[in-house]
């Protein structure tokens, strides 16, 4: 029997959310309004729908450096020894700017900024430092977000240029380019379709025709967001965020007493377009059939590892030690393909054992359904041998995992790995 009201439980995330409406719930949020200083964690609506919430953004634009009055040193000093005319410029890889040891940023605990997948186009002498050069790069910011504005400390007085494990590239008087505000969000509105709030949204809501600053402040949400299965059980979604200042609200066509409520949104990327339909997959339970994230690129494969992570039962009992799993590796052809294949072999489909080296490394300790050591029967591991290989990993911006790095890894753990 349906209710629309919630089946009551510890708290918003062990509930079961249902309601009498034509359409189904299928996003709760969870969090609060306003700006409180110890906030509490509640139920603020209950969703049809969540326009804004995925979407596929295009390519991050590349961005262009200036290191300026620059003594050159190791690996960028040999590119500048023989650059190439080629308009593309010379490869550098990944290029950290941090501050003097003895600087006062450092002092303080600034640790720099990355430059990612980094390339040198071209070289001058330095108009105001005699005998150094001033150096064009393009590359990226290492930072989580595209939206991220990056902070320059007001006590640097100069910079440490460094590459691989630390390798010296030289120094520079100052860097432009790196240092920004935060950018506009890439989705500006985000919308509660088919809305049904809860008592604190709603007190929200009730305050948009206030212009006060304490009106914007109760018009403030951030909320996490959970997905909603058929049986009304929720599950929290990894890094599944809905924030800024509720701006409008409007009657929902999907039924009386729904709302559509529109919130400016903060900076944040959305997930990928893609991870709508993987959701849907776990709508009606887990997964039954292995490998159905063969067919995805490598953001949605780690999407698929994502949503994994948030269905696993965190008080699964670890298997014995000593026991034996297969891996399915005939579409192990990416870093992401393997944690999808690994995730199935050890809990089966739709299982998660790691989405990231730091994840595994975490899950081969134990409580992820598996206690080392154990024995990995790997399948068709030649299809990993071909794609697993040294070099430069364009998609993650760090030097690519190999096949061999992650059998160094189980081994390191008591895994015998079998591969076959």
């Amino acid at each position: 029997m349906t209710t629309d009201r919630p089946v009551r439980g510890d708290e918003p995330w062990q509930r079961r959310w249902r309601w009498n409406r034509r359409v189904s719930p299928r996003w709760l949020l969870v969090g609060h309004t306003g700006t409180p200083q110890f906030p509490d964690d509640e139920a603020l609506a209950l969703c049809a729908d969540i326009d804004g919430l995925f979407m596929d953004l295009p390519p991050r634009p590349r961005e262009r450096f200036t290191l300026l009055g620059c003594m050159p040193d190791g690996a960028l000093a040999s590119i500048l020894d023989s650059m190439p005319a080629s308009p593309e410029g010379a490869w550098l890889g990944n290029l950290w700017v941090s501050a003097r040891p003895d600087d006062p940023a450092t002092r303080r605990g600034w640790i720099g900024e990355e430059l990612l997948d980094v390339t040198v186009l071209d070289h001058r002498p330095s108009e105001t430092s005699p005998g150094c050069v001033d150096i064009a790069l393009e590359g990226l910011v290492g930072v989580y977000d595209r939206t991220d504005g990056v902070d320059r400390p007001d006590d640097v007085t100069g910079f440490v240029l460094s590459g691989r494990d630390d390798t010296r590239c030289g120094v520079c008087v100052d860097v432009t380019g790196v240092f920004r505000e935060p950018s506009e969000p890439p989705v500006p509105h985000v919308i509660l379709v088919g809305c049904r709030p809860e008592p604190s949204l709603s007190a929200a809501i009730a305050a948009v025709q206030q212009s006060t600053k304490a009106g914007l402040r109760r018009r403030r949400v951030s909320a996490q967001v959970g997905a909603v299965a058929a049986d009304g059980s929720v599950v929290r979604l990894v890094n599944g965020i809905v924030s800024g200042t509720l701006v409008s609200s409007v009657p929902s066509a999907l039924g009386v007493g729904l709302l559509d409520v529109t919130i400016a949104s903060d900076a944040r990327e959305p997930f990928p377009a893609g991870t709508r339909g993987i959701l849907d997959l776990w709508s009606t339970g887990r997964p039954t059939e292995r490998n159905l994230w063969v067919g995805y690129d490598r953001t949605l494969r780690h999407e698929w590892a994502g949503v994994a992570l948030a269905h696993h039962r965190s008080d699964s009992p670890d298997r014995p030690a000593g026991t034996v799993f297969n891996l399915d590796g005939r579409f192990v052809t990416d870093l992401e393909g393997f944690y999808c294949a690994i995730g199935e072999a050890i809990n089966g489909p739709g299982g998660y054992f790691g989405w990231n080296l730091d994840a595994l490394d975490d899950c081969l300790r134990g409580r992820w359904s598996a206690r080392t050591p154990f024995r990995l029967v790997w399948h068709d591991s030649a299809v990993a041998g071909e794609h697993l290989v040294a070099g430069y990993d364009r998609h993650r911006y760090a030097p690519a995992v190999t096949l061999d790095h992650l059998l160094q890894m189980f081994a390191e753990h008591g895994v015998e790995v079998d591969l076959r």
